[in-house]
């Protein structure tokens, strides 16, 4: 697994102040984690970008904050601002590489459903990210779902049908369904 890595400085700019530090290309940060008094930090915001688009929220980050504190990280919650998709601020949750963590990981279906080609039913995906338990190191970029062999209306793609590695563990319901397919909808329904 890649080691991603970012440079922070401690920041001392707090509340309202902080727009000054965006409009000089700087992004206002918190770390947090269990047993660990919460640090308010700051870093370039395109040192961050680079580092989110190849870690995402999944990849573990080795944050380090000023003269050698490092801390592995993950990305937790970023705040994009509505116009510019800039980020505006974001949350880092320092993790223990020893102990298993909860992540968000989104579900990526693959191919093309059978059904879907041959023009008889329509592909519905009610999931697009799920709940994962597993240490930082082991925790996948995504879920892939192979959709190519529904040929069917009804045939559906549960959670039990996923094959994850056993280092991975799922919280959801086994049962909850991720791809099925329906029937067309017609011009006179």
């Amino acid at each position: 697994m890649e080691k991603h890595k970012l440079k922070a400085e401690k920041r001392k700019i707090e509340g309202q102040k902080v727009k000054q530090l965006r409009g000089s290309g700087i992004l206002p940060a918190n770390v947090y984690g269990k047993d660990f008094k919460s640090l308010s930090v700051q870093l370039p915001i395109k040192d961050f970008l680079a580092a989110y688009k190849e870690a995402g929220e999944t990849g573990v980050i080795e944050l380090s904050v000023g003269e050698g504190e490092q801390h592995p990280v993950l990305i937790h919650n970023v705040q994009i601002h509505p116009v510019t998709g800039l980020p505006l601020h974001v949350d880092f949750h320092r993790i223990s590489l020893t102990e298993k963590v909860k992540a968000t990981v989104p579900v990526v279906m693959l191919g093309e459903a059978l059904a879907v080609t041959q023009k008889l039913g329509l592909l519905l995906t009610p999931v697009s990210e799920l709940e994962v338990e597993a240490l930082p190191t082991d925790l996948p970029e995504k879920i892939e779902v192979d959709v190519t062999k529904l040929a069917e209306v009804g045939q559906e793609i549960k959670l039990v049908d996923l094959k994850l590695s056993a280092k991975v563990s799922l919280t959801a319901d086994p049962e909850m369904v991720l791809a099925k397919i329906a029937e067309l909808v017609t011009e006179e329904a």
